[in-house]
């Protein structure tokens, strides 16, 4: 005697079919998601670390208190490209192609001046030996000592704003440093 078969064993496989493909779908999808949000990171963090070395990099300079404005060239970037005054093509790979431009957006500025007593120099550090000669006083009378020394410490804003190329991620930097200067760089740089 045969029984009739009505199907169900096909059935069933066909549901399970349908959700393994599912399955396989969101799997990929959720794979594809998760890479791009790392790949997303990683732009992001390369960014960051460029704008962070350019700080350094300007910071460092000896003509950053003299021309804050002027202290990135961009003569490294590719021809035909037109990147912002004050900035620098980075090239993360070595292969020449610019990956990152980094701008110093807005411009640094200074905003506090504060003159140095010779009195608190330490002659002992380098850098307050280049001060230890006080300033004559601009008022008052003729030829007394202000007190002040030949220096002066300057705390300067520093921005700096890292574009991706491709992705256009972007990332901005600031910092804020305090440099000793001569009160020569302090009148024409921090006014």
């Amino acid at each position: 005697m045969r029984h009739k078969q009505k199907g169900v064993t096909l059935i069933l496989s066909l549901i399970m079919l349908v959700l393994l493909t599912i399955m396989a779908l969101s799997s990929f999808t959720i794979g594809k998601s998760s890479l791009q949000v790392v790949d997303n990171a990683q732009q992001q963090a390369q960014a960051e670390n460029a704008a962070q070395a350019m700080l350094d990099q300007v910071v460092s300079t000896p003509t950053f208190a003299e021309a804050p404005g002027n202290v990135l060239d961009n003569s490294n970037c590719p021809a035909g490209t037109a990147p912002p005054p004050n900035s620098r093509c980075v090239d993360l790979y070595g292969d020449g192609k610019t990956v990152i431009v980094v701008a110093m957006s807005p411009q640094p500025f200074c905003t506090q001046v504060k003159s140095i007593p010779a009195a608190s120099l330490d002659l002992t550090k380098e850098q307050d030996q280049a001060c230890i000669v006080e300033e004559k006083q601009q008022f008052g009378i003729e030829g007394v000592v202000s007190g002040a020394s030949l220096c002066s410490d300057s705390m300067w804003e520093l921005n700096a704003q890292a574009t991706e190329r491709v992705s256009q991620a972007k990332a901005v930097v600031t910092q804020g440093i305090e440099m000793r200067v001569s009160n020569d760089a302090v009148s024409t740089a921090c006014p």
